[in-house]
């Protein structure tokens, strides 16, 4: 059975001691709330802070700064295009290559040689005189014209077929003496290149009074 001993002297005036510091710390801090203590307690731990409004004075005399150098932008260089330049590549290869050879072109055709033709005409000189074939009715009535007439002439000279009047001088019987006088007339025959050839010519054979 457990027995009980009761406590000491000491102890107990110590027990005694600590409850009387505390109750009065207690009724201390009851006071000191009270009275309004702590305020002034703290007041004088921690003082007031003071601020003070410093005014700035502005200088009137004074000039106004001068204006910020301007800086100047340095000139921007455009750099030069990069020009790429492509080289064929050599590759070596086993395929065959065909090789075209060009046609021969043809030589250039031969200039066409043209010949010079000149036409038939009649030899006024050696054909004689139109008033041998003048008619005498035509005198007598004194009919006068002009007829052109048509012939041929071969490489002699001499007419071909037979000479045709393509305008009349307005008198039958002097259009049938101007086809006689073509029948009978001389002719220079038409040349090619200078060489005598077949021909024909037109030219007029006129009939005129004289005296």
């Amino acid at each position: 059975m457990a027995s009980y001993s009761s406590p000491t002297p000491e102890l107990l005036s110590r027990r005694i001691l600590v409850f009387i510091i505390a109750a009065a710390v207690q009724v201390g801090l009851f006071v000191i709330f009270e009275t309004g203590m702590a305020s002034r307690i703290i007041n004088v731990v921690a003082p007031p802070i003071q601020t003070d409004i410093v005014q700035e004075v502005q200088k009137r005399d004074q000039p106004p700064p001068p204006p910020p150098p301007k800086m100047e932008r340095p000139p921007v260089e455009v750099p030069p295009p990069d020009v790429a330049i492509n080289v064929p590549v050599e590759t070596n290869t086993t395929a065959i290559t065909v090789v075209r050879t060009p046609k021969p072109q043809a030589a250039p055709p031969a200039p066409v040689h043209r010949a010079v033709i000149r036409g038939a005409m009649i030899d006024v000189r050696g054909s004689g005189s139109t008033d041998d074939y003048y008619p005498e009715a035509s005198r007598r009535l004194e009919e006068q014209g002009t007829a052109l007439v048509y012939a041929c002439a071969g490489t002699t000279g001499r007419i071909e077929g037979s000479p045709k009047v393509e305008k009349s001088s307005g008198s039958s019987r002097l259009d049938q003496a101007a086809l006689r006088y073509a029948q009978h007339a001389h002719y220079h025959p038409a040349t090619e290149d200078g060489k005598p050839i077949p021909g024909c010519t037109r030219f007029a054979v006129t009939f005129r009074l004289t005296g």
